[in-house]
């Protein structure tokens, strides 16, 4: 049983778990939440058996919503039980975050062998509380283990999605973004939260004529950024991206956030970058993704609040420079681990062995 609900970071390892533990002749069942990108994937991924379980997000210890939690949490356990009963599962994989905590423990008092996966340096609470039931840590980064004292950590890297494996021809890819093949261009992920002000600098920095952006401002931002960058040639503006793998093909660096599961694919993909870490994120976990990335020569970090649009012009220009787009792709490659998949599976066989 894979829990993996709940965001594309733990939803899109998981599934890549999932491709792998059944290419060995194993059987899966899939736990997503109700959110919109779960049920989404279920009618994509047809070949696998899912179950939709709550989200089941944690208030403050000393909150009056504990009450409800904890009573939710109960429930949600006694279902994941069943589940596990009638799926007769050998062991429990948590992709990561609260969706996670249930299963494990369910399959805890069944008997069977727990284990959480992490993406990020810095490991979520609901990680670091679920791997107490746990038989192993698995963790995407060498930097998360010293936060995991209640299990033994593995460093498995985190699982690609399938999709990713392959890029289309870039000749094919700037087709459909309309985009020259020949020119250097700039992918730009702004995120769905919390974007606007980074997809304003990005927008209004000062850039070479000829590079070309392909800019993925949100679902609520594309109007307000296409603006912003004044119908400048080769901008390309999208709210939603469902083609990652076109949009990767056609790019020679990337401006983004530093979530973990982004970042796995910069690594795979060997893409240099400029990290700017959503300010607000949980323990400020993105700042130390990209402190990975930046320490080993992969990206440069730049915190927003002291970013403008002239440092980052020229920091993109930086980056664009033949030299240095180079020795940063060859570190970035260095950190990738790309039989992630393989490596979570042999650590879940070991284990049942």
């Amino acid at each position: 049983m894979i829990a993996c609900g709940g965001t594309g970071g733990h939803l899109f390892p998981g599934l890549a778990v999932a491709e792998e533990w059944t290419a060995r002749g194993g059987e899966v069942l899939l736990l997503v939440s109700e959110k919109k990108i779960d049920q989404e994937a279920s009618r994509k991924y047809t070949g696998y058996r899912f179950e939709t379980i709550p989200a089941l997000p944690k208030p403050a210890t000393l909150s009056p919503k504990m009450v409800p939690f904890l009573l939710s949490l109960w429930k949600t356990i006694g279902r994941c039980k069943g589940l596990l009963k009638d799926f007769r599962a050998d062991a429990v994989l948590g992709m990561g975050g609260f969706t996670s905590l249930p299963p494990v423990l369910a399959g805890k008092r069944l008997g069977l062998p727990g284990f959480v996966h992490d993406s990020n340096a810095l490991p979520g609470k609901a990680n670091r509380l679920t791997s107490r039931w746990c038989r192993e840590a698995l963790v995407g980064w060498e930097a998360a283990c010293k936060h995991f004292t209640k299990a033994k950590c593995v460093v498995t890297g985190t699982p690609v999605r399938a999709e990713l494996r392959e890029l289309p021809d870039r000749a094919v890819a700037a087709q459909k973004w309309g985009l020259d093949p020949s020119k250097p261009t700039l992918l730009v992920m702004g995120g769905s939260q919390g974007a606007r002000k980074l997809n304003s600098l990005v927008a209004s920095a000062p850039l070479d004529p000829e590079l070309q952006v392909l800019h993925i401002a949100g679902p609520g931002d594309q109007e307000r950024v296409e603006a912003e960058a004044g119908g400048r040639d080769g901008y390309r503006v999208v709210g939603f991206c469902d083609d990652m793998p076109s949009a990767y093909a056609v790019a020679d660096a990337v401006v983004a956030r530093s979530g973990a599961s982004s970042m796995t694919e910069l690594a795979y993909l060997g893409l240099p970058s400029i990290l700017v870490p959503f300010p607000f994120a949980a323990d400020d976990h993105q700042t130390f993704n990209a402190r990975v990335f930046a320490d080993a020569g992969a990206a440069f970090l730049e915190q927003e609040a002291d970013l403008t649009v002239d440092s980052l012009g020229a920091r993109i220009s930086e980056l664009l420079q033949p030299g240095t787009r180079e020795r940063m792709s060859a570190a970035a490659k260095a950190l990738a681990l790309p039989d992630a998949a393989a490596r979570v599976c042999s650590a879940v066989e070991a284990t049942l062995k």
